[in-house]
């Protein structure tokens, strides 16, 4: 048997704002964007050079969904993304205005700081020694 996480959902405030944010600022790949009707779409982005794995971007729909933007777990880093060159990804990031929560700090399993994405999500940037 053969299986890998395809997609994890992330709900944001608006698709466009979403797919901007993640597209220009941290030059992820829109990999799908389906008109399903009825304002529903599926909005899938990639990171650069992912072979697999990618957030569904689905927008809030109704007030439950509306007060978890930007807190789908509670406070706690949501999401990770590894990288191969943590300096290099930091400073492009940086350079792109994304809001890092701290400096970068070296762990038993490598180099990591927490950022936010303009919805309120907490991200791991993080690079495995």
């Amino acid at each position: 048997m053969r299986q890998n996480l395809h997609a994890v959902t992330l709900v944001v405030p608006d698709y466009d704002a979403a797919i901007a944010f993640y597209t220009r600022t941290l030059n992820f790949t829109l990999a799908q964007d389906i008109d399903l009707g009825g304002g529903k779409r599926w909005v899938l982005v990639t990171p650069p050079g992912a072979t697999g794995g990618s957030l569904l971007l689905a927008k809030a729909d109704g007030p439950n969904q509306i007060a978890a933007v930007g807190n789908q777990t509670g406070g706690r880093v949501d999401f990770f993304l590894q990288t191969d060159d943590f300096a290099r990804d930091h400073a492009a990031m940086c350079a792109n205005g994304v809001h890092f929560e701290e400096g970068p700090r070296r762990e038993p399993y490598g180099t990591v700081a927490v950022w936010r994405d303009p919805f309120g999500n907490r991200w791991d940037l993080i690079q495995f020694t």
